[in-house]
């Protein structure tokens, strides 16, 4: 019997027969009768592969994808493009039905590219080591402030700045709350983390500081005054970033960080409705034995030639209980693929050139959006790719119109205390004609 093809009815008379059964009602004879259910399920017909085909690409249809609208959406998921190359490496079959490398002696091929992937992102961040396993950048945060905390000699304070991520925040939320830990919110002014507050919340207690650069509303911020903060207290400086930014601005590590993470989707992988997506995690050398997840480390084989293995997992630490790092298991290696495969692709001059394009066209859009009066930003700051822009109506409204005009707008920044705000990104993507429609539309809303 072939594993794709149902059993004919030939098929299930002879299995009947085999196992001594009159009729398939009597395997389930052990079952009371009064929790049986009598009779057929309610389903349809089954139907042909062209039935369902059809089916299939009408449902398809009434998604309208980033094919279809101009995207100024941005506010952690980027519409960046994808080079073609990237699609068709990490199709081919090895890579695109590898799991976990358990065997490295038969899977040299995917333990490489997960050492490439942290030699990347170890130099983009400017950290000494990095790993290849968070799910996403929120849960990747989250692993950085159970670190912090394990590594902090009884103390379990994190504080986080308001201008990171809400959603990051959220995710915060959850894992601190099951671990015990604390969980602080410090204030935001103007855009940006108020240093001042930050410095007074900032205790003896504290095992982490969290903050985002660019933050949540593209603003660029002066994120050394947090290690400074951290480091006078004993706690560990963590910084949340996006890999495209890193290319123009300072390495966090240079900066003094202890950890640094992030979301990759950024890198040669597409929105795909939200997910799958990859973290990454790097930090500094002397937390190295503290890193959740799996490392690659590069070594020699019997015969002295060059080759991979998974490293700094000894087996006794899977049963360590509450002691252990977080073991995750299942990385996210599709997608950290498709990373590796971009950022060699693109190379160091290839980022440079995406990340110069997304400063320059986002420049160039607060320009001519607030140039007529009926707009301002929200914030007097420098940013990078996006941008909290004010207006007359509410940002629900407004995207309502633009939606109409085939644009996908901004996020409502309304529930985060920016009255008829949206959060509107730029990317290499977009071009100065489509950036001047977008005037167009709101001039007249």
């Amino acid at each position: 019997m072939h594993r794709f093809i149902p059993s004919t009815e030939e098929d299930k008379r002879e299995m009947l027969k085999t196992i001594g059964a009159e009729n398939i009602e009597a395997l389930f004879v052990d079952i009371p009768k009064e929790v049986r259910l009598e009779g057929d399920l309610d389903l349809e017909m089954s139907k042909s592969e062209l039935e369902v085909s059809r089916i299939m690409h009408e449902t398809l249809g009434k998604n309208r994808s980033t094919n279809d609208l101009v995207c100024f959406l941005g506010a952690g998921a980027y519409d960046h493009y994808v080079p073609s190359v990237v699609n068709h490496l990490s199709s081919r079959q090895e890579f695109a039905t590898a799991y976990t490398p358990y065997q490295p002696e038969i899977s040299q091929g995917t333990l490489q590219v997960i050492f490439e992937f942290q030699t990347m992102i170890a130099e983009l961040t400017g950290m000494e080591v990095a790993n290849a396993s968070m799910y996403d950048g929120p849960t990747a945060c989250a692993e950085a402030a159970a670190m912090a905390i394990a590594s902090g000699k009884k103390k379990n304070k994190i504080v986080v700045s308001e201008t990171v991520h809400p959603e990051v925040i959220n995710v915060l939320k959850t894992y601190m709350r099951y671990s015990g830990a604390e969980l602080v919110i410090a204030p935001m002014k103007d855009g940006e983390t108020d240093y001042e507050a930050l410095a007074g919340i900032v205790d003896d207690g504290t095992a982490g500081v969290l903050v985002q650069n660019p933050n949540f509303f593209g603003v660029i911020e002066d994120v050394k005054r947090s290690v400074d903060i951290a480091h006078d207290k004993k706690a560990l400086a963590i910084n949340y970033v996006d890999p495209i930014a890193l290319s123009v601005l300072e390495a966090p590590g240079k900066l003094g960080f202890d950890i640094v993470v992030g979301d990759g989707q950024g890198l040669g992988n597409d929105l795909h409705f939200g997910g799958p997506y990859v973290g990454f995690f790097a930090s500094s050398q002397k937390l190295v034995r503290k890193m959740p997840g799996r490392i690659c480390g590069e070594s020699v084989d019997s015969k002295g030639r060059r080759a991979f293995v998974l490293t700094l997992q000894a087996r006794e630490q899977h049963i360590r209980r509450y002691k252990a790092n977080s073991n995750i298991c299942s990385n996210q290696g599709l997608i950290a693929l498709r990373a590796t495969i971009y950022m060699s692709t693109m190379g160091k001059q290839g980022m440079q050139e995406v990340a110069k394009q997304c400063l320059a066209k986002s420049h160039y859009a607060a320009k001519k959006l607030t140039e007529s009066g009926k707009y301002k930003l929200a914030f007097d700051k420098p940013f990078f790719k996006e941008f909290a822009l004010v207006g007359e109506r509410s940002a629900q409204d407004v995207n309502a119109k633009l939606l109409e005009n085939n644009i996908l707008g901004g996020y409502d920044l309304g529930d985060l205390g920016v009255e008829n705000g949206a959060l509107l990104c730029f990317t290499e993507k977009r071009t100065k004609a489509e950036i001047d429609q977008l005037a167009s539309v709101l001039e007249v809303l």
